[in-house]
C-alpha cells in the first residue's frame, strides 16, 4: 500500500514538473490549431491571413515590449513579489527618452539614460520593500501612480513625437513587411535578454538565490542568504526591463505617450502567470513568460484577424489567465 501511495505521488510529481515545463508550449500549440481551422466572419480559413510570414512578422514585434517587461516581472514574482508599476514606468521611460531625444542627445545616451531611469525607480521601489518591510503590492501600487503622474508631468500632458529615422526609431522598425525575416531589432534583442536571464536565474548563485527568498524568505535568511540586498537587486533589475521595454515602445510608437501602456503591468504578469511562473513565489520559467507574451499577442492578433469584438478578445484571455492560476495550484499541491 505504500508503495502504491509512493508511486502515485512520484507520478503525480512528474506530471506537474511536465505541465509547468511543457503547459507554455502546449497552450501554444493548442492556440495555432485553433486558427489552423477557424474561419473568419466571411467563411475564409483564418490560417490564410494569420500564418502568413508577414503577420508573423507583427505578432513577434507585439509580443518584445510585453515580452521584455515580462523578463523583469519573472524575477519579481519568482522572489515572491509583484510589481503594479511596471505599466507607468514603460509610459514614463518612452516619455524620457522622447524629450532626450527632442533635446539632441544622441540615441546612445537617451537608451542608457532611459534604462537607468527604469532601474532607478525599481530600486526605489526595492529599497521600500526591503527596507521598510512594506507590502510589495501596495508599494509598488503607490509607485504606479506616483510614476504616470511624472510621466504626464513630463510630457506636458501629451504625446512627445521623435523622428521616424532617428537611431531609436530604428531599433522596432519593420523591414520588408511581407515576409518573416529580416525581424527587427527589438525581436533579437527580447530573445536576447531572455537568454541571459534564464542562465542567470537557472545557472547563477543569485539566481538561486532569488528562488530561495521566494520559496521561504525565513528559511533563506537562516541558511545565509541576505533577503534585502537580493530583493533590491531583483526590483532594481525589473526596473530596467521595464526601461528597456519603454525604449522599445518609445521606437514603435516614435513618440512618448504618457497615456500608453494603462493596464499593461496586468498582461506582462499574465504573460508570466501563463508561462508557468508561481504568484506563491519560488518557481518560474524565463522562456515561459516569453512564450506567454508570444500566446497572449497571438491571441489578439488572431482573434483581430477573425473579426471578434475587443469584449471577445478579453473574455478570452481572461479565462486563459484564470486557467493558468488553477494550474500553478495544481501544480503546487493545493488543488486536493
Amino acid at each position: 500500500m505504500s508503495m502504491a501511495m509512493t508511486d502515485t505521488d512520484g507520478w503525480k510529481s512528474q506530471l506537474r514538473r511536465w505541465v509547468q515545463v511543457g503547459g507554455p508550449f502546449l497552450g501554444l500549440v493548442l492556440v495555432c490549431l485553433f486558427f489552423a481551422f477557424a474561419r473568419d466572419e466571411f467563411g475564409d480559413p483564418a490560417r490564410d491571413s494569420i500564418f502568413k510570414p508577414g503577420n508573423i512578422k507583427i505578432v513577434l514585434v507585439q509580443t518584445v515590449v510585453v515580452g521584455i517587461g515580462a523578463l523583469g516581472m519573472t524575477l519579481v514574482i519568482v522572489s515572491g513579489g509583484i510589481d503594479l508599476s511596471a505599466g507607468s514606468l514603460v509610459a514614463f521611460c518612452s516619455v524620457l527618452g522622447a524629450r532626450l531625444l527632442g533635446e539632441g542627445s544622441s540615441p546612445i545616451v537617451v537608451v542608457l539614460l532611459s534604462i537607468l531611469a527604469g532601474a532607478g525607480i525599481g530600486l526605489i521601489n526595492g529599497s521600500a520593500i526591503a527596507g521598510f518591510r512594506l507590502l510589495p503590492f501596495i508599494v509598488t501600487l503607490g509607485s504606479m501612480s506616483i510614476v504616470r503622474g511624472a510621466a504626464k508631468w513630463l510630457g506636458k500632458n501629451q504625446a512627445v513625437s521623435i523622428p521616424n529615422d532617428s537611431g531609436v526609431a530604428l531599433v522596432m522598425k519593420v523591414h520588408s513587411p511581407d515576409t518573416l525575416f529580416p525581424l527587427p531589432h527589438g525581436v533579437w534583442i527580447m530573445l536576447g535578454l531572455a537568454t541571459v536571464t534564464a542562465v542567470i536565474l537557472r545557472q547563477s548563485i543569485f539566481g538561486r538565490h532569488v528562488v530561495a527568498v521566494g520559496s521561504n524568505e525565513s528559511t533563506a535568511r537562516l541558511c545565509g542568504v541576505r533577503v534585502r540586498s537580493v530583493k533590491l537587486a531583483v526590483y532594481a533589475l525589473a526596473g530596467m526591463f521595464f526601461g528597456i521595454a519603454g525604449v522599445m515602445q518609445l521606437s514603435r510608437l516614435t513618440q512618448g505617450d504618457p497615456t500608453v501602456a494603462v493596464g499593461l503591468e496586468l498582461d506582462i504578469i499574465a504573460a508570466v502567470v501563463i508561462g508557468g511562473a508561481s504568484l506563491s513565489g519560488g518557481s518560474g520559467s524565463v522562456m515561459g513568460a516569453i512564450v506567454g507574451a508570444l500566446l497572449m499577442a497571438l491571441l489578439r492578433n488572431g482573434t483581430s484577424q477573425l473579426g471578434w469584438s475587443n469584449y471577445v478578445q478579453e473574455i478570452i484571455i481572461g479565462s486563459v489567465i484564470v486557467l493558468a492560476v488553477g494550474l500553478d495550484k495544481w501544480r503546487q499541491g493545493r488543488g486536493k
